[in-house]
Order: C-alpha cells, then structure tokens, then sequence
C-alpha cells in the first residue's frame, strides 16, 4: 500500500482519495476507521482568533441567533458547528439534548431544581444553570443513573 499526504493551503476541506484496481478487506477497515474517528477537542472563535476548546470544560452549548456558543465557567464562545453535530460526536464525552436550543454536559451537573411548569433547572458546577425540557428529562435521568451519578429527580 502507498500513501500519499498533499498539504497545502490552497485545499479548504481535507479529502481522502483511495485508488485500487479492486475492492478489498483492507479498504473497508481503513473506511471503518476513518468513519469512527470523532474530535476530542473543537475549535472556539473568539473576535479574530481561533481558540483550542477542552469538552470537560464546557457547561453546555446553546444556539442563539442562529450561532452555537459554548458555556464555559466565565466565558461563551462561538462554536462553528451545529447542535445536532456536537451531540453526535460529543455524546460519549457526557453531552446530550436538554431542549431544542442546549446540549449539556451530564459531567458538569451540580443539582436540579423542579421548576413549575415540569422542566428541570440545572446547576452545573460553574454556577451557571439551563433548562431541561420535560421531553428530555427522562433521558438525562436515565443518562445520569447509568453514568454513576445519582440525582433525585
């Protein structure tokens, strides 16, 4: 097998090509291991700078405007992704839908209050809090008791 790797700023998404004269086991594993590949981190924007972001630190990330911003302790930043590709590639770092507009991270949660119309106020241990909307709350219940922590809800 011979790899090749073109570097160049002239390319504005990175483009994998595979060239065989056949179909083998071999491109499909390395098909399978491309497709299962997910961030660990992703990239916040601040003004003019571009800002290496940490999951474990995120509260939750919430759309406003039309942009998705990151909660953090002190801090929101915009997020160039949309809420449906966080949940899908953030999900087994803790972060799930809490409403139509949040996704938060079930790591981060400090209590629950009930409000009165039958969502849930969150506390994440930053101080800052969110809603969790009645069509969510039994999954994060669900979530939180299968992640070991244990909330009365």
């Amino acid at each position: 097998m011979k790899i090749n790797v073109d570097i160049d700023e002239k390319y504005k998404d990175t483009q994998i090509t595979i060239q065989s004269n056949e179909w083998s086991p071999e491109i499909q594993r390395l098909i399978d291991f491309i497709n299962q590949q997910k961030p660990d981190r992703l990239f916040g924007v601040d003004g003019e700078q571009t800002v290496l972001l940490d999951p474990n630190e995120i509260d939750f990330f919430h759309v406003e405007n039309r942009k998705t911003y990151a909660q953090m302790k002190n801090d929101k930043m915009e997020i160039r992704m949309k809420l449906f590709e966080i949940e899908e590639n953030f999900f087994d770092k803790g972060f799930m839908r809490f409403s139509k507009s949040v996704i938060g991270n079930v790591n981060r949660i400090r209590r629950f209050e009930l409000s009165f119309n039958g969502n849930l106020c969150v506390y994440f241990q930053s101080g800052s809090k969110e809603y969790i909307s009645r069509k969510y709350v039994s999954a994060v219940k669900k979530r939180l008791e299968t992640v070991g922590n244990h909330h009365d809800i």
